[in-house]
């Protein structure tokens, strides 16, 4: 990986790039139905995540077994507090029985992951994570490098967002503010559990309710 803060913010415009590309393309190019959508964001993210972790040594089980009761917790609320955003949009139909299930995997778990993996954690790895220790024991350092991470998730997550045709007008602000909150407590907890359940909980939430109406899982044509 390249080093230096410039290396750093090079990443996160590749990751913003990359969001909005295949979000761009499969939907308001090609209007791919979702779950083929979620199949190629998916396969994007899995080889991001390859080259991300062949050049830093990063291992996903590391990571996962960091503060991870922090991580539940913080996951868990925030969680909690985006089913209720999501239980305030107009509901409509959603898959039951088998289907729900088989939708629950693809559409709550792998979608969630996937948003969760790309939008928030990967963003904090490498603008926050990435500092030296004696660096982020500094208190105004670690807030400064903090910041840097939100604001970097935020790029990516506006930059993704803006791929999909629903969000190229204010309702941008709506996604970018609510990844900032589950980008948010991944920092605080130290676990990247926490984005990850909160972004399936979401996401599952969102299916529940109706995965034509609910924001939360795009695309909607």
């Amino acid at each position: 990986m390249a080093s230096g803060a410039s290396g750093q913010w090079a990443w996160i415009l590749g990751l913003a790039v990359l969001g909005f590309v295949v979000s761009a393309v499969s939907t308001t190019v090609l209007e791919l139905e979702r779950g083929v959508f979620v199949a190629i964001w998916a396969v994007a993210a899995v080889l991001v995540w390859g080259l991300y972790s062949s050049r830093t040594r990063i291992t996903i089980r590391t990571q996962l077994e960091r503060r991870w009761i922090g991580g539940l917790v913080a996951g868990l609320v925030i969680g909690a507090l985006l089913v209720v955003t999501v239980l305030r949009q107009p509901g409509s139909d959603a898959p039951g029985g088998g289907a729900l299930v088989m939708h629950g995997l693809w559409l709550g778990l792998v979608y969630g992951l996937v948003d969760a993996l790309m939008l928030s954690i990967l963003p904090v790895l490498i603008l926050y994570a990435g500092r030296p220790a004696g660096e982020l024991q500094e208190p105004v350092s670690r807030l400064r490098w903090a910041a840097a991470a939100l604001l970097g998730s935020a790029v990516v997550a506006a930059a993704y967002h803006a791929g999909f045709r629903e969000f190229r007008n204010a309702s941008l602000i709506g996604p970018v503010i609510g990844n900032a909150v589950i980008t948010f407590g991944y920092l605080a907890s130290g676990s990247p559990i926490a984005p990850l359940l909160a972004h399936v909980t979401m996401h599952l939430a969102a299916l529940i309710h109706g995965p034509a109406t609910t924001v939360q899982l795009p695309p909607h044509y």
